[in-house]
């Protein structure tokens, strides 16, 4: 059985089942609408949801970039500092007791409204779990091989760049596995909160109008963008990194 057959026999049960709930709970359209109603809504409203989509999607790819950038950096000068480690790691630790979603309204206060409070959201969002996933990879470097540069002298600069660096790339796969997954969490949270463009724009839009199967729509089409996403950084980094 091929992956493809797989994914499709799952989707295919899936709607299945949610047709079932739909007709056997004899549920309004209000309540929970079908998927035929929700893909027709999908297809005539194409155009709207397009729009908002790229939206997302801009706010996605540069959260990640930039939080990807930023985990990246930090991890490594917390495996190359002690200092580093005993300052700055406490507090990395300390900022993931405040609530990541609590911050969403106040970046739309210093940010505004734009596209800029959800990219630092999704950037936030995926930041420690890139950091902390690479900074772990860098520090189980295999003895032997910091041995073996210890005994041909490298200089601490070429261990961390020649030796750890790419020994840790698989740990930082990992976390952008993670980041893939997260970043579309922090862009919506920060379209709720306030925006005027985007999917969860549109889902509070359809919610407040009572047109349910345009929000199940626009829902389905986050979910499309965050497992293309997540496919696309999985298909790079295997290619790259895990062989």
């Amino acid at each position: 059985m091929t992956r493809s057959f797989r994914i499709a026999a799952a989707t295919l049960l899936g709607l299945a089942i949610w047709q079932a709930v739909v007709t056997l709970g004899e549920l309004p359209r209000f309540i929970l609408p079908g998927p035929l109603s929700v893909f027709a809504t999908l297809w005539t409203s194409r155009a709207l949801i397009a729009e908002h989509a790229v939206v997302t999607a801009v706010e996605v790819l540069l959260g990640l970039g930039l939080g990807a950038g930023l985990g990246f950096a930090s991890a490594i000068a917390l495996a190359a500092s002690p200092i580093a480690r005993s300052l700055l790691r406490p507090m990395l630790v300390f900022s993931q007791a405040i609530p990541v979603f609590a911050l969403a309204p106040i970046l739309t206060l210093w940010l505004g409204y734009g596209l800029w409070s959800k990219v630092a959201m999704a950037l936030l969002i995926i930041y420690f779990p890139v950091t902390s996933a690479f900074f772990d990879a860098l520090m189980r470097t295999p003895p032997g091989w910091l041995e073996l540069a210890r005994v041909m002298n490298a200089t601490p600069g070429r261990v961390l760049w020649r030796l750890r660096v790419p020994a840790a790339m698989p740990g930082f796969a990992s976390g952008l596995r993670l980041a893939a997954v997260y970043a579309p969490i922090g862009a919506i949270i920060g379209e709720w909160v306030g925006a005027s463009q985007g999917l969860g724009y549109l889902m509070l839009l359809a919610n407040g109008r009572a047109k349910i199967d345009l929000m199940f729509a626009a829902l389905i089409v986050l979910a499309v963008l965050t497992l293309a996403l997540h496919a696309a950084i999985d298909a790079v980094c295997r290619r790259l990194w895990d062989g």
